[in-house]
């Protein structure tokens, strides 16, 4: 383990200002994490990251959910040196080899009815890639144009995926986005964006979603998709309720509409099941895959019902479909899922840690909300000073949830904000993660909000 803090001192080492100072000469003002994370990394090993000066930090944020098994894990880094050793090409466009072979056995093998009905489509590096190859698709097979996403999604940042992503301040700028993009309301555990709350607010957006498809003065054509993710991540760590999803499984596949399930930050073992639309046991007709499914390395793919597959060859290409070593380290990650039963292992350690969050909001009322499903956590920082709405919730806080942020960077945590206006902590640590980091995560973190509070509020 790399989590002695040790690195021995360099009089002409560079110190994390340093390598901020050069990054910001060479890159754009397009990079985000530094601005937050004010560090430059050494090295890394499971949970633990080392700066150039020697701090070791506890990452929960693990590449915004990419590192299921963290940092350099021992079977991914195996697998690279077999792989480099073998004298396989890295590179193959979408020509096979025997890595890619058995990568694509075992990924089938994970999809509803244990990828019998499913094919594969690899796409560009990214998971918007995946999104834009699952657009595509969708409106190749129904030969229609428009597309309903949801309030607080997070898609991806090319231009099909943006269009369908809820934030608006990237979008603002940018003419001319995707057209034929209908948004509708998402389920809010904790700001029902009806106003009601509760099972009433979540019947009452099932009866919306159902009526907006079925009513021919709606005002919008029938949809070639409907695409949404199981939890919104970046929007917060909404988790969508099982009858919702049901209904708007149940309503796509009486119209005709393909369901893409965009699984990029939920997959492979992250909310407690390899796949989180398997909470609600139902079967997409589209799998939008990336992040963890690479082992680290950069990869997207596209599961497809079979029925559904209307591809004629080279209608969707891309250069680097065919990244080998991220299919070698991949195949690992998905084995390692398997044998140790990581999904498994990720419901229990993230309850674990929700449980004592949820007791921590006796001591800090500013933590409105505990939220999540496995080691997908979300903590909404409101400001209890002000007036509760009508369901009794207090208003965000965005201040203080960036103020949070900045002391657990202070105490050696690592993680990230999302939902609306930044206000809520997000918790993605590596589902390798055991019973006495758990413990230092709630430690960091109580000692984090007790700073933050004395810095804002006294």
């Amino acid at each position: 383990m790399l989590n002695d803090g040790v690195l021995h001192s360099n009089p002409l080492q560079k110190t994390n200002a340093d390598y901020l100072a050069r990054q910001s000469k060479f890159e754009s003002n397009v990079r985000s994490y530094p601005r937050k994370l004010p560090l430059a990394i050494a090295k890394a090993h499971g949970l633990w990251v080392t700066d150039v000066e020697g701090h070791t930090y506890l990452d929960c944020l693990a590449g915004a959910g990419t590192l299921a098994l963290g940092h350099n894990h021992p079977a991914v880094m195996a697998s690279l040196d077999s792989f480099l050793a073998s004298g396989l090409p890295m590179h193959t466009l979408d020509l096979t080899t025997a890595v890619k072979d058995a990568f694509s056995e075992t990924l089938l093998s994970l999809l509803p009815n244990q990828g019998r009905d499913y094919c594969l489509q690899f796409c560009g590096p990214s998971g918007a890639d995946a999104v834009e190859a699952a657009l595509k698709l969708a409106k190749t097979f129904t030969g229609r144009s428009n597309v309903i996403s949801f309030c607080g999604a997070y898609h991806g940042m090319t231009h099909g995926a943006l269009a369908l992503t809820g934030n608006t301040a990237p979008k603002n700028a940018v003419a001319s986005l995707m057209p034929g993009v209908q948004f509708m309301p998402y389920p809010h555990q904790y700001r029902c964006p009806l106003g009601i709350g509760g099972e009433a607010g979540v019947e009452a957006l099932t009866h919306y979603f159902t009526q907006f498809i079925e009513d021919v003065e709606s005002g919008v054509s029938l949809p070639a998709a409907v695409i949404l993710e199981a939890v919104q991540g970046e929007g917060g760590v909404n988790c969508a309720p099982a009858s919702w999803l049901r209904a708007i499984r149940e309503v796509t596949r009486k119209h005709g509409i393909l369901l893409i399930l965009d699984e990029v930050q939920t997959g492979f073992g992250r909310t407690g099941k390899m796949f989180a639309f398997e909470h609600a046991d139902i079967e997409p007709d589209l799998i939008v895959m990336s992040k963890a499914v690479g082992g680290g390395l950069p990869m997207a793919v596209l599961g497809i019902r079979r029925e559904f597959d209307a591809w004629e060859p080279g209608n969707h290409a891309g250069t680097f479909r065919g990244n080998q070593m991220a299919m070698a380290a991949g195949l690992a990650t998905l084995q390692v899922l398997q044998q140790q039963n990581l999904a498994a292992r990720a419901q229990r350690q993230g309850q674990w840690l929700k449980d004592r969050l949820i007791e921590l909001q006796a001591h800090y009322p500013a933590l409105g909300q505990v939220r999540g499903r496995g080691l997908m956590l979300g903590i909404e920082i409101v400001d209890e000073r002000q007036p509760a709405d009508r369901l009794g919730h207090f208003p965000m806080d965005p201040a203080l949830a960036a103020a949070i942020q900045q002391q657990c960077f202070k105490q050696g945590l690592l993680l990230e904000r999302g939902g609306r206006q930044g206000n809520v902590i997000r918790l993605l640590p590596p589902l390798i993660i055991d019973d006495e980091q758990c413990r230092q995560v709630i430690q960091r973190f109580d000692n984090a909000v007790a700073a933050a509070v004395i810095q804002l509020r006294t």
